[in-house]
């Protein structure tokens, strides 16, 4: 996958994350924090998902509403 989709893959998480009211204000600001240092440290998205999912069972249904696999 391109960096320039793992971005666009990156910012929708944000996006859905900042939305959510599945997540703890806690939560959404370690998650949002985290999002932003793979963004400018461009990691694999495999690794950013297993990590999302390690805060919080949400993240496997925001993956699934978003198409990602």
């Amino acid at each position: 996958m391109s960096s320039h989709k793992n971005k666009e893959h990156l910012m929708s998480i944000k996006n859905a994350v900042n939305k959510t009211n599945s997540l703890s204000d806690e939560e959404k600001s370690d998650s949002v924090k985290r999002i932003e240092e793979w963004i400018l440290e461009d990691k694999a998205f495999g690794t950013i998902k297993e990590e999302l999912l390690e805060i919080n069972v949400y993240f496997k249904e925001l993956f699934s509403e978003l198409g990602f696999k």
